[in-house]
Order: C-alpha cells, then sequence, then structure tokens
C-alpha cells in the first residue's frame, strides 16, 4: 500500500505497512479502520489497529505508525509518543511520516492556548478573522510618518510625481516598479538621481523624532554595510539603532537575522525572544527564533517555536516541515544508545520495559500532552505568579516531587508512560533549566505571555503606529512657502527636493524653468505637468495646522472668487481683433498671459477678453469675449489655446492685475427694431447678404481656400436677423474676412446698431469690389 497524502491538513494519511501480506492482517479490518479515521471514529481505529498489533509475532512498524496517528488525532498524544517510539525501534522516522502529530498539537494548542478556532477563520469571540489569523504583521501599525514599502519611519524620503513619499533605500530597489499607495506605475524620473530627498519633510521628521530619526539612519547605515558584506560593522550600526529604537519590531528582526548570518546563534535568539515577546502573535518572530534555536542546537525550545508557528498560521508548509525534521530528531535521540536490545513484541513485558526516553523530547512535548486540569501537587511545580518575568529562565520544573537536577537527569531511564504519568501540568506553561551550551528560554503560549510595562507600551506604540509629538514642536512656520511666505496650499515636491505652492511654482516656472530655490534646471518636469500634490504634507497640514490651513484655504477661495468676477474684472488679452462665432487660435508665450490663461481655466470661466493696442490706453475701450475650447502645452511651458468669440463688451475701467490686463466691463448688445423699421431692415439684411455672397464667389480660387481653411464657409442667413443680441453671424465672418484695418473693424463690433452695422459693411463690400484687381 503507497503512502496517501491528502492536500488538507489534518485528513487521512496511510502509512506503508512493512509486511503487507502477513498471514496475521486482515485487509478487510484494515480498511474498516481507514473508514472509521474518515468518518471522525478515531477510538474505534485505535482498537482494530490494536488488536491486528497483537495477532502479529513482531510489530509491523507501518501499522504502528497508522495507529500513532489515530491517537494523536483522538488527542491522545501520550499514548501516540508510546506508538511513535515503538515505530521508530523499528526503523528511523522521517519527517514526512509525522505530519499528523504535528498539526494535531499545533491544532491544540491554536484552539486551546491561542484562543482561535480552527473552523471557518473565527476566533473564540466569534469575529471573522484577518488575512493571517492570529498573526501580527508590522503594517497593521502603519502611520502617516512610515514608509508604505519598508513599514518604518520615513528615512531620507523622496516624493514621486504622483504625490506619495517613499524612503529613498526603497526607490533604489530595481524590484519596485508601482507605487503601492496608487498603483500607478513609476517612471523613470521617479528613480535616482533624478529625484532627490524632500528638504521640507526631512527636517519635519528630524525634528518631530530626532531619536527614532536616528535610529533609523544608523539602520539603513546597517543594511549597506551588511550589502557590502561588511558585517561586523553592520552589527555595530544595527546595535546602536536597537540602543535608540529598542521597540521597533522590523529592526530587532534584521539584527536577529545578522546574527544569524554571523552564526552568533545565542544572540540570535536572544533579538527573537524580545521581538517574541514585543510581538507575541506575530509568526515571523516565532519562526525566527525556532531557526535560531535549532542552529544553536536546541532542539526542544525550537520545537515549542515551531509549534507556535503552525499554531499561529497553519499553511505554512515549511515551517511544518521543519517541526517535523526536529521532532524526527528527537525522536531518533531515544535509540541513538548502540547497546540498545532489540525491541520485543508490544506485548510483550510492556513497551515501558524497552523503551528509553531522553527528557529532552519530554521537555519539549510536556505542555502539549497534558489533558486540562491538575493535580494537587500542581503547585509545587508551576513557576510563582508573583515571579518576575526576567527569572524564568532561570526556573524550570522538575520531573517528579522533591526530585533534585541530577535526580531529574535520571528519569531518562524510566519508561515513557511512567514518565508522562508523573508529570503534572504547570499552568503557566513549563519553565525549564537549560545546558549550558544552549541559550536560555522559556515556553509560554502567546496569551501567557508577558506584556511590556507602561513605559514600554507607549514607547512601542510611538515607534509601530501611534507616533505622537509634543504640539508646541511644529508651528505654521515649519510648513511655509518661500515663495509665497504663506502656509503650503496644494504643496507641491520638485524633483530637485523643494516643495512650493502649486500656484506658486507655476508662476516662477512661468518665467524660468528653473527651481526659484536651487536653480536646477525643471524642464523636463515642467514638460511633463507633472504637479502632483504632496499627500504626506497635505496630511501633515490637515491633521495638524488644520484652523491655519482653514484660513488659508479661504484666503485662496475668496481670490478665485474674485478671479471669477468677470464683470467686475476681466482678464484682457491685449493682441488682435476677435468677433462674436468666429474662431479665434492664439499662441501664448509670455508669462504674464500664461498665468491668465491659467487662471481662466482654475476658476472654471474659461473666458478672457480680447482687445487691441492703444497706445495711450493700453487697450481700446470695445472688444470680445472669448471662451477657450482646448489648450495644448508645450514643453517649455509654450501652449496654443483654442477659442471662440462669445460676446462684445464696452471697458468701463483699465486696471491690471499680476502683470496682465484687466477691465471692468459691460456687454454691448443690438436695439431691437419692429413695424416698418423691421421690415426696412430684413430687406436691408437680404440685400447685403446677396451682395457679400456674390463678393465671396467672384474671389479667385487659391484666396477663397486660404479663407476656407482659416474660418471656413460663409455661415447662412438667418431668418430672424435679431434673434442674437450680437446679430447674425454671417456679419461677423464677413468682417474678419474682409481686408480693412483694426480700427475701422473696431468702429463696426463696436455699433450696437445692426442697421448701421448692414450699411458700414455694405460699403465696404462697394469699396473692395472697385478696387478688386481684374
Amino acid at each position: 500500500m503507497e503512502n496517501e497524502v491528502q492536500s488538507q491538513p489534518g485528513e487521512l494519511f496511510l502509512h506503508p505497512l512493512s509486511n503487507p501480506g502477513a498471514a496475521a492482517l486482515c485487509p478487510e479490518m484494515l480498511e474498516v479502520a481507514e473508514e472509521a479515521n474518515r468518518a471522525g471514529d478515531f477510538s474505534l481505529a485505535v482498537e482494530i489497529y490494536s488488536s491486528q498489533l497483537s495477532d502479529l509475532q513482531q510489530p509491523d512498524r507501518g501499522l504502528c505508525l497508522r495507529k500513532a496517528d489515530s491517537l494523536a488525532r483522538a488527542g491522545r498524544i501520550s499514548e501516540a509518543l508510546e506508538s511513535y517510539c515503538t515505530a521508530a525501534s523499528l526503523g528511523k522516522l522521517r519527517p514526512e511520516e509525522l505530519p499528523v502529530l504535528v498539526e494535531t498539537i499545533a491544532r491544540s494548542l491554536r484552539g486551546k492556548e491561542l484562543g482561535v478556532s480552527n473552523e471557518h477563520g473565527k476566533s473564540s469571540s466569534g469575529q471573522e478573522g484577518g488575512h493571517n489569523e492570529g498573526e501580527c504583521e508590522e503594517d497593521e501599525a502603519l502611520d502617516l510618518f512610515s514608509c508604505r514599502l519598508c513599514k518604518c519611519l520615513l528615512h531620507e524620503p523622496i516624493t514621486v510625481d504622483c504625490g506619495h513619499t517613499f524612503c529613498k533605500r526603497c526607490l533604489e530597489d530595481e524590484a519596485v516598479q508601482d507605487c503601492v499607495s496608487c498603483k500607478q506605475k513609476l517612471n523613470p524620473n521617479d528613480r535616482l538621481p533624478s529625484r532627490r530627498v524632500d528638504v521640507v519633510l526631512s527636517g519635519l521628521l528630524d525634528k518631530l523624532f530626532p531619536t527614532e530619526s536616528k535610529a533609523r539612519k544608523f539602520w539603513v547605515e546597517g543594511e549597506a554595510l551588511w550589502r557590502k558584506h561588511n558585517l561586523s560593522e553592520a552589527l555595530e550600526k544595527y546595535s546602536a539603532a536597537v540602543d535608540l529604537a529598542p521597540s521597533s519590531g522590523s529592526l530587532l528582526c534584521q539584527r536577529a537575522e545578522l546574527h544569524m548570518e554571523m552564526r552568533n546563534f545565542s544572540q540570535a535568539v536572544q533579538d527573537a525572544s524580545s521581538l517574541c515577546k514585543l510581538k507575541p502573535l506575530w509568526t515571523k518572530a516565532h519562526c525566527l527564533k525556532a531557526t535560531a534555536l535549532s542552529k544553536a542546537g536546541c532542539n526542544d525550545e525550537a520545537l515549542q517555536e515551531y509549534f507556535l508557528c503552525v499554531a499561529l498560521k497553519p499553511n505554512m508548509t515549511k515551517v511544518k516541515l521543519e517541526a517535523q525534521k526536529v521532532l524526527c530528531e528527537l525522536f531518533s535521540s531515544v535509540f541513538e544508545n548502540k547497546d540498545m536490545p532489540t525491541p520485543l513484541h508490544p506485548l510483550q513485558g510492556g513497551l515501558a520495559t524497552r523503551l528509553i526516553k531522553p527528557s529532552a523530547l519530554l521537555q519539549s512535548l510536556r505542555p502539549l500532552t497534558q489533558k486540562p486540569g491538575c493535580s494537587s501537587q500542581d503547585a509545587e511545580f508551576s513557576v510563582s505568579k508573583s515571579a518576575p518575568v526576567d527569572d524564568l529562565s532561570s526556573r524550570f520544573c522538575p520531573l517528579s516531587p522533591g526530585r533534585s537536577d541530577s535526580a531529574a537527569g535520571e528519569g531518562s531511564s524510566k519508561n515513557l508512560a511512567n514518565i508522562l504519568a508523573a508529570l503534572p501540568a504547570p499552568p503557566g506553561g513549563l519553565k525549564r533549566k537549560h545546558s549550558s551550551d544552549g541559550p536560555s528560554s522559556s515556553f509560554s503560549p502567546p496569551s501567557k505571555l508577558s506584556r511590556p510595562d507602561e513605559g514600554k507600551v507607549t514607547q512601542t506604540n510611538a515607534a509601530c503606529g501611534s507616533r505622537v509629538f509634543p504640539a508646541e514642536l511644529l508651528d505654521s512656520g515649519d510648513l511655509e512657502c518661500s515663495l509665497c511666505m504663506r502656509l503650503f496650499y496644494e504643496p507641491v515636491a520638485t524633483p530637485c527636493g523643494h516643495t512650493f505652492c502649486l500656484k506658486c511654482l507655476e508662476r516662477c516656472l512661468d518665467h524660468n524653468p528653473n527651481c526659484p530655490l536651487c536653480k536646477e534646471n525643471l524642464s523636463e518636469y515642467l514638460a511633463s505637468r507633472g504637479y502632483s500634490k504632496t499627500f504626506l504634507m497635505e496630511e501633515v497640514l490637515q491633521r495638524y495646522l488644520g484652523d491655519e490651513l482653514t484660513e488659508r484655504k479661504k484666503i485662496h477661495e475668496e481670490e478665485m472668487t474674485e478671479l471669477s468676477n468677470l464683470n467686475q474684472e476681466m482678464p484682457i488679452f491685449v493682441c488682435t481683433m476677435a468677433f462674436p462665432t468666429i474662431p479665434c487660435p492664439l499662441h501664448v508665450f509670455e508669462p504674464r498671459y500664461r498665468l491668465m490663461i491659467r487662471r481662466a481655466m482654475e476658476t472654471g470661466t474659461k473666458q478672457f477678453g480680447m482687445c487691441i493696442a492703444d497706445e495711450l490706453k493700453g487697450f481700446a475701450d470695445f472688444g470680445c469675449m472669448l471662451q477657450v475650447r482646448d489648450v495644448k502645452f508645450f514643453p517649455d511651458g509654450r501652449s496654443v489655446v483654442d477659442t471662440i468669440g462669445v460676446s462684445r463688451f464696452k471697458v468701463l475701467n483699465h486696471g491690471q492685475r499680476d502683470g496682465y490686463h484687466t477691465a471692468k466691463i459691460e456687454y454691448l448688445e443690438d436695439k431691437k427694431v419692429e413695424g416698418e423699421e423691421l421690415l426696412e431692415l430684413t430687406k436691408l439684411h437680404d440685400s447685403v447678404y446677396e451682395q457679400a455672397n456674390s463678393w465671396f464667389t467672384s474671389l479667385k480660387d487659391n484666396m477663397k481656400s486660404q479663407i476656407l481653411s482659416h474660418f471656413g464657409h460663409l455661415p447662412s442667413k438667418d431668418l430672424d436677423p435679431q434673434a442674437s443680441p450680437d446679430g447674425p453671424a454671417w456679419c461677423w465672418w464677413l468682417l474678419a474676412v474682409l481686408p480693412l484695418e483694426n480700427r475701422a473693424q473696431l468702429t463696426i463690433l463696436s455699433m450696437t446698431s445692426f442697421k448701421d452695422r448692414l450699411v458700414a459693411i455694405r460699403r465696404v463690400l462697394i469699396f473692395v469690389t472697385r478696387k478688386r484687381p481684374r
């Protein structure tokens, strides 16, 4: 019969029989035993396997293992150990033969000691478990100032294009391709040396968390030395960091791993033990401790930690296998004595008379093999509840009442059954005395591990997720824009590491593509228009300077409201003539007009006035409102703005704002007529339209092509010439294409009498028709 391993932990595992053809074995009964196991009736399976073994003249190793598995599933772990030992005496156990024992002990520990249910991922309180039940991961403690990549306090922070901030060291890792916060792809400009340390945030972190920042500095330096294989100097840096931040779980974890690489297993165990106390439900901490103990040769202590790992996270296959390997070594130690007699039949003289069980295996499995409840003598073997936590490593549980250390050693010659029966169950967990060559440790389930004192809790919280600082350390002066000298509003960080208000930076880049502070060229940054706000800076402002930020936002909103009132302060682009309904493409390159166009877009009006220049007043008294339809930016900051005329206006007052012209205006509308005047106006309208159409038709093909490419076809005649406040669109199309000087066009634009405008256009048509070359 072949080994059969089910994919789910704890399901049927069939060991091959040593002599499947033996006459005494009954295949039908073995099948019944397997069915009993599958049905959960493990006691019946044990009885069948025991009956089959009693009928054999020589014990069958595979059958002993099957019986042991069934005993383990039934919770009879002491008896299961005897059966495993019997199988081990017949042939060395292999790790793959012990999954049931490991899973059963871990499941028992998980349910009884950790208070976590083994079903449906629910805790004992009935709450749904997290992504890893019973596991306290570092990233659960992230706070505002933590890097989302390394899960630690930001060190040499760099803000990437998307606005999120990470440690410089983390961005050096080529494996990091996407922002973990927004999943946006990191572009080459987010890498070093294109991006530099954020000056403001770096200074802020050093000011608010001086000790932890210094510890992070030593830590990062230690990592760099470790990568260069300079292990001794790296250890000095890590130790300096631990002295400053002893409650950092990740830091202790890394120093323990460094000790492991340096083969300082005793020190690794110490760091891992501290980590387990700091984070008693963190699987990685117990796994690290188990590995260190195993490397140090303390297999019994290592086994306990492996059991805890499997209990906390049952799907850790590699850890489960390590537990099985260590357990095999402990079983093998039972039979290392070469002079041991050949094992007898299990029922001949009793197993207890032949099997020698070292105390190490008993000590490893002792807390896990006892049933609930203690005898009257338990108090003698339990560590006093008032005993200091630091003294646990020096205490141990003797094997029987009143025995000395030497007597305890002699206990290894007792048979397994008697020793298991003699050992009481200390309610607080087993405390052991260790040999001189192994590191000291104490086994306690995580629920019974000591918690840090109150002072340490505050320190732990500060290091792991609730960093606090005196309120007086942070004031608005720490977060002021160096351009406007006000609190940051919509802060953005440049690739050179400086932070400004978004609007302030844009205005500076309108004039010069260099950083206002360090003068580094920002042409590529300007070309990408990558002005993403710095999320961390915004969160700091909202959380710690909320009142100041509210006032700053109020000032900004008042400015935007003022800019949005186009009647009171219309921005004026002084350039050329524009007409209602007629497109007017613009090439914007002057810094003042870059600002003007940007404000028109930000306020949402998307409008500004167009006037021609005037030598005395700066710009003419009449103009046309333009509506922005599209803006295309060039890498150097220039832009092409697609606009179309909307309506005419008259300038009441001339003014200026931030370098560009402004005006207080009133809109112009044609005066409407009725009765006979309307009939006369309609006839004039039709007559001038026909005259305009004849003129355009008579133009040479090349001229018509140019007009069509710029202005399109002549608009159709309106049924109601007074439908629009500015009159029919074809009049403005004609005025735009006729060869007239700006002043003449301005005069016609300013007219509020449609009849007068038609008369003026007719005169122009007559004039250009007569002057047309033949």
